[in-house]
Formats: C-alpha cells, sequence, structure tokens
C-alpha cells in the first residue's frame, strides 16, 4: 500500500468498530462495514479515531482491527488514529500499524497541551518518535482535544514538520481557516492535504474554501462522496441539494454524546454491520430515539426520490 502524501483527495470515511452485544469484537462485521465503505465510492479509510472507539480497544485488538481492515481494503490506503497520553505507546503502535501496511497515522494532541510552544514540541516529538519515513495526519479537532492551534502555528508545524501532509480540519468555526491556509499556499507555504470532519456538517462550503475532501463518518457514506466530487467541479447547487436532502440526519447525528450511537443505529439498519452496541461505557439510543431517527431515514428516502 503507497505511502499517504500531500496529494490526497476524496473521502477517506472513519470507520466505526463494530461490537457484538457482549462488547467483543465483531469481525465479520468489520469485513462487511469495510466492503459498505468501499462501495460507496470511499478513496480511503481511516480507522481507530474517536468515533471508531479506538481508547475501548487493547493494543492486540487494535492490531487485530488493523490487520483485518488493511487486508480487506483493496489496496485503498488506510490511515491508522495513534493518540496516546504517551509518545512511547504512539510510536509502537503507529511503526506497528505502518509495517502492517498502513497508509499513514494521525495524531491528536493531548489535552494537556496549551501554549504554541507545547503544542510545537510535542508534534515535533510526535514526529520523531514515529519516524521521518511515517506520514502523519494532524487532527485539529479543538471541541474534542480543547487543543487550540491558530493559523501562525499551524504555517510553523507545516514549515517544520515535513512529515505532516494532512491536516484533518475539524476547528469550528473553521472556514475560514481553510480560506488562510490555501492562501498561504498560493504565497508558497508546502501544500498539504486537507480533509474535513465534524460529520460533513459544511462539507460543500469547506470543499468550496478549498479542502480537498471529507474525512469523518456518516451512516450514508455515498452522500460524503456524491456532495464532494460536486463541489470539487464546482457544481454548487446540485451538491448543497444533495446535501440539504440529508441534513437532517446530519444535524441528528451531530448531538454530542449520542452521535455515535445514531451513525451505528442507521449502519445496522442499511446492514452494514450486525449489532448497533458500543463498547461500554457508551451511548445507547432509547426507544423514542430510535423512532426519531427512523422518521428522518423514511423522510430522506422521500427527499432523494424528488431529487430524482
Amino acid at each position: 500500500m503507497a505511502s499517504l502524501t500531500a496529494e490526497a483527495r476524496g473521502v477517506f470515511v472513519i470507520s466505526v468498530t463494530p461490537f457484538r452485544e457482549d462488547g467483543s469484537l465483531d469481525l465479520d462485521s468489520l469485513d462487511r462495514v469495510t466492503d459498505f465503505y468501499l462501495e460507496a465510492g470511499a478513496d480511503g479509510l481511516t480507522i481507530l479515531g474517536m468515533m471508531g472507539e479506538a481508547p475501548k480497544l487493547t493494543q492486540a485488538e487494535s492490531l487485530l482491527v488493523i490487520d483485518r481492515v488493511i487486508a480487506r481494503a483493496q489496496g485503498k490506503p488506510v490511515v491508522v488514529g495513534v493518540s496516546a497520553p504517551g509518545l512511547a505507546a504512539l510510536a509502537e503502535l503507529g511503526q506497528e500499524a505502518m509495517a502492517r501496511g498502513a497508509a499513514g497515522v494521525m495524531v491528536a494532541p493531548p489535552m494537556s497541551l496549551r501554549t504554541d510552544a507545547q503544542i510545537l514540541t510535542y508534534y515535533r516529538q510526535a514526529c520523531g518518535f514515529l519516524g521521518a519515513d511515517v506520514p502523519v495526519v494532524l487532527q485539529d479537532f479543538p471541541l474534542a482535544t480543547t487543543v487550540q492551534i491558530s493559523d501562525d502555528l499551524l504555517g510553523r508545524l507545516i514549515d517544520d514538520l515535513p512529515q505532516i501532509v494532512m491536516l484533518k480540519h475539524e476547528d469550528w468555526p473553521g472556514l475560514a481557516k481553510i480560506s488562510r491556509l490555501r492562501a498561504a499556499e498560493a504565497k508558497g507555504r508546502r501544500r498539504i492535504s486537507v480533509l474535513c470532519g465534524n460529520g460533513g456538517v459544511f462539507l460543500p462550503e469547506e470543499v468550496a474554501r478549498g479542502a480537498d475532501g471529507a474525512m469523518t463518518g456518516f451512516g450514508f457514506p455515498e452522500m460524503l462522496v456524491q456532495v464532494t466530487e460536486l463541489a470539487s467541479k464546482g457544481e454548487m447547487d446540485r451538491a448543497q441539494d444533495l446535501f440539504d436532502a440529508y441534513l437532517p440526519l446530519v444535524r441528528y447525528e451531530q448531538q454530542p454524546g449520542v452521535g455515535l450511537a445514531v451513525r451505528k443505529h442507521v449502519l445496522a439498519k442499511r446492514g452494514a454491520i450486525a449489532c448497533d452496541a458500543q463498547r461500554q461505557p457508551g451511548a445507547v439510543l432509547d426507544p423514542l430515539a430510535r423512532a426519531e431517527v427512523d422518521r428522518l431515514l423514511d423522510r430522506q428516502t422521500k427527499r432523494l426520490k424528488e431529487l430524482g
């Protein structure tokens, strides 16, 4: 599998990690959901991310997931989330993932970082521990990490650490950040790939601002693919019309604390996974919430038919 580069584009779906009701890994469903994402048009996959319940897995389980997905990915690039409180654990998993065929690793900053100097030092150390040949995706997700990466600091990270080849952009509000990054590149800064998260809530606008696509999850990954393709071609009205048909479900999934439960419920209904269980601790949708999601799915089907 080729290594990740700054030219990466399209949709890298953040994969869920399927579990059985008893909390054990469901490897058959992992195969099925991997096929599901690829059949939807995903250009790559990202595993062991925050929405992949990575902190709930043992090291042995993480390696099992890595092997299983890479073997199933049909040569598509697989990015592995390796964020960890300690650099030794981060490097061990990252190097093992690369040895097993990963295209790159994703690193989010730990919540303890506050100053620009601390953040810069951390990423210098993380890249050093991983090794210069390991492509890194910098996850900029302050809503979850509480770590604020300014435009100036992002520029320094790009300038100082050439192995950072991609930004997983999840700052919010963050559209202007994309524009400023692309403007700096137009003036000579090294280009990096920008794939956006946050459930795709601002996907049409993000691509219009210069993002290369999405690195996020959703129960209908084909929407992420189609909207990215349309917006990349400048067909913004068509992109927005299609996005709007899914927007109520996208909105519902953005509720803090239950978003993954909603996503897994939808994936289970679509047959992509056998069970919508999360490994504990994890949220469970109550019957009323399930009924609300099902109603949104019915309305979504009607809107898509109207679009033709």
